[in-house]
């Protein structure tokens, strides 16, 4: 098969791993109608449900389209919690929502200066883009208290989750 892009091993990651505790942070969560500052804590105590953290690329990259095609499809707003982050704006983010009709059953947390991703030890530079860095792939299943209970992150670029594995753990 012929790619328009190259697959690229990726350094292994420090990130938190099951049974630990996910780091927390504050950055603007959007949905349809507005955002605000948000911490990861309140998003975990306050959900009846696990927490799916998704890390992806920026919005208008064929991965966070990708990404967030499928977990529309596969409904997973229907067992779990389910917010994103990246580098994006607030102002992109509210374009994906709608753009992948998404919109009331999921949140993204914009992160422009990376900051999260450096937190959970997942941040990469983005190719031929000097002091330009976004979070590789990842997804994190968190309980009320933050307590990683499923971790994945991409081994290589592009990398997808298996979703499959992640309903599991739903």
């Amino acid at each position: 098969m012929d790619l328009d892009f190259d697959v690229v091993e990726l350094e292994a990651t420090d990130h938190p791993e099951e049974g630990e505790t996910a780091p927390d942070f504050t950055r603007p969560l959007v949905n349809e109608e507005f955002w605000e500052d948000v911490a990861l804590s309140s998003v975990c105590a306050d959900s009846d449900d696990p927490v799916v953290l998704v890390f992806h690329a920026m919005d208008g990259a064929f991965p966070a389209t990708y990404v967030w095609n499928e977990i529309r499809d596969r409904g997973w707003h229907e067992k779990a919690t389910v917010v994103g982050l990246s580098i994006s704006t607030p102002y992109a983010h509210k374009d994906l929502l709608e753009e992948r009709d998404i919109e009331g059953d999921y949140r993204l947390y914009s992160d422009p200066a990376n900051g999260v991703a450096e937190q959970y030890g997942i941040a990469m530079e983005l190719d031929g883009m000097a002091g330009v860095a976004e979070p590789r792939p990842a997804v994190f299943v968190l309980d009320e208290d933050r307590t990683v209970e499923y971790a994945w992150v991409a081994e290589e670029w592009p990398d997808f989750p298996d979703y499959d594995a992640v309903e599991a753990q739903l």
